[in-house]
């Protein structure tokens, strides 16, 4: 559930990337965290074990905007893909308010997408979360490699409730923010409707358009409030595009590195950072 700091008015909405093992989930972070402006982002956090380097998942806190007086900030999570990480996944899955399905779309793949989607299931329901009325966005990603699924296949096996679906190259970036936009218009609603008390409905009508900060970071967040019906044409500023190297060459990005030793650890370390980051008041 989201966290929420009446003192210093800020609201701290927890978005899970899911998906099996090496899908494109830490990239879709990655490509986020290059994005965005500094002013847009937090510090990126990697939690690892002792013994395996691969276990590990990021959070990143994006500054989104308003709910009302409340600033919102984004905290993405991902959860380590390997099937033998189930407990940690759960863990991290805890408390979530929306979700990314990231989808490995090779062919080879479909299988490891079922199986992750099936651990999904099991997590959402040993956590109390409804996976048929949470937030939820399927990516469709490496669309941009032979031998794919249809994405027919993939919303017919993966996407029985309908949700909405990106189709995606995420070591490319084509399709991450549109992800991101996407989970936010969902779950932006929600967040206002249970901490606010308002109705659904409601909510969604006059829910400040926090998204579009995503998709357009060089402006300002005062500009991204606007009164609800108006509409206000903004000079947009030029972002430069990304380039990325090969995989296996890539430079090491500023991350800050925790060892846990236990899902307990890992819990903890969760509960800190999230209320840490952007719910703490800053001297």
């Amino acid at each position: 559930m989201a966290y929420v700091n009446y003192v210093t008015k800020n609201i701290a909405i927890k978005i899970v990337y899911y998906g099996p093992g090496l899908s494109g989930k830490t990239t879709n972070l990655r490509y986020i965290y290059f994005k965005l402006e500094p002013a847009y982002r937090g510090e990126l956090v990697c939690l690892e074990t002792e013994t395996e380097r691969t276990f590990f998942f990021d959070l990143l806190p994006i500054k989104a905007g308003l709910i009302k007086d409340f600033k919102v900030h984004f905290q993405l999570l991902t959860v380590p893909g390997q099937v033998f990480y189930e407990a940690s996944r759960k863990s991290v899955l805890k408390g979530a308010d929306g979700i990314v399905f990231v989808a490995d779309s090779q062919l080879p793949l479909l299988d490891a997408n079922l199986e992750s989607f099936e651990s999904l299931r099991r997590n959402c329901l040993e956590n109390n979360i409804d996976l048929n009325r949470i937030p939820l966005v399927f990516q469709y990603n490496k669309r941009d490699l032979p031998n794919l699924i249809p994405v027919e296949t993939l919303n017919r096996l993966l996407n029985q409730r309908n949700a909405p679906y990106i189709e995606a190259e995420a070591i490319n970036g084509r399709g991450v923010l549109e992800t991101l936009k996407e989970i936010a218009r969902l779950t932006v609603p929600v967040v206002r409707a249970r901490v606010l008390g308002e109705g659904a409905q409601m909510a969604e009508r006059t829910t400040t358009p926090v998204q579009a900060v995503v998709l357009n970071s060089a402006e300002t967040v005062s500009t991204m409030v606007e009164a609800v019906g108006k509409k206000k044409t903004v000079k947009k500023k030029e972002i430069p595009e990304i380039e990325f190297v090969k995989p296996g060459a890539e430079v090491p990005f500023p991350t800050t590195k925790i060892k846990v030793h236990s899902i307990e650890d890992i819990e903890q370390e969760i509960e800190r950072l999230s209320k840490e980051f952007g719910l703490t008041k800053k001297k």
